[in-house]
């Protein structure tokens, strides 16, 4: 398994879990600390220069495991289930150019707390209808550029709308769309999936991408989360992907980067 640290440009809002913010100086900072990779938290293809983010990725050997885009919906408040069409169009054209940009430095885009969810007036089946056809439409565009469209399930205080991996599967299981995933966020698994392990290796069919952070949002080992078990699970399911650090900075961004890689690095590395 490779190993990233999700980061976001200087403008990234408070709302943003990262760690670190400024492209530059992040994706350096990640490859002196033994990472892999860095995940981009985007708010839009425009928040960096193709040209500067290919020679920092170079210049430091690294990879972009994938591209998040819950900026969209926190700071331009942009979703899938939006009651307004105009809105909803707005919202797929954005992702849209995050695809094209996707497919020039990774095969991963995600959805998180984009879809949206059951809007005020909305039942669930019009929630999922709306998030249903803006869903196809992406993974459609993206089937041709050889991009993976992933589902991040996310807990029911922040979203009343597919909240454990279960539900995300049986999303994936009607759309029909090979091209789509699972993202798994541990965090969010805690509060919603019934055992984390079991849950990854039920769903192993669509699990794609995953999130690590423990219980409180801190780097693994600052919580009570079962890494043992986490780990031993995503081994079961034969899971051989990224694993992100989605973490808060906590009162040293430094210490908790350095201090996630130690901790999860022994059971990323085969053991000979």
């Amino acid at each position: 398994m490779k190993i990233a640290v999700t980061v976001g440009s200087d403008q990234a809002g408070d709302s943003a879990f990262v760690v670190w913010r400024g492209f530059e100086k992040s994706i350096r900072k990640a490859a002196e600390f033994g990472y892999d990779g860095v995940e981009l938290a985007m708010r839009s293809a425009m928040d960096v220069a193709a040209g500067d983010l290919k020679r920092w990725l170079a210049e430091s050997r690294m990879e972009v495991s994938c591209i998040t885009t819950g900026r969209m919906f926190a700071e331009d408040h942009l979703y899938f289930t939006h009651s307004d069409p105009d809105i909803r169009k707005k919202a797929v054209s954005a992702y849209q150019q995050l695809i094209d940009m996707a497919s020039d430095y990774c095969e991963l885009i995600n959805i998180g707390r984009v879809r949206g969810g059951v809007g005020e007036g909305q039942s669930e089946e019009e929630a999922e209808k709306l998030f249903s056809d803006a869903f196809q439409q992406l993974c459609s565009y993206a089937e041709r550029k050889k991009i993976q469209v992933l589902i991040e399930p996310v807990n029911r205080y922040e979203m009343n709308f597919i909240n454990n991996l279960d539900q995300g599967a049986a999303f994936l299981s009607r759309s029909g769309y090979s091209n789509g995933g699972l993202h798994a966020d541990v965090f969010h698994m805690n509060i919603e999936d019934d055992r984390i392990g079991e849950s990854f290796i039920r769903n192993r069919k669509w699990l794609k991408y995953v999130h690590i952070a423990d219980s409180n949002r801190l780097a693994p080992g600052f919580g009570h989360l079962d890494f043992e078990e986490i780990f031993g699970a995503l081994k079961a399911a034969d899971y051989n992907g990224w694993i992100s650090m989605e973490i808060l900075p906590g009162n040293d961004p430094d210490m908790a980067v350095k201090k996630a890689i130690e901790y999860v690095l022994p059971w990323c590395v085969p053991v000979n």
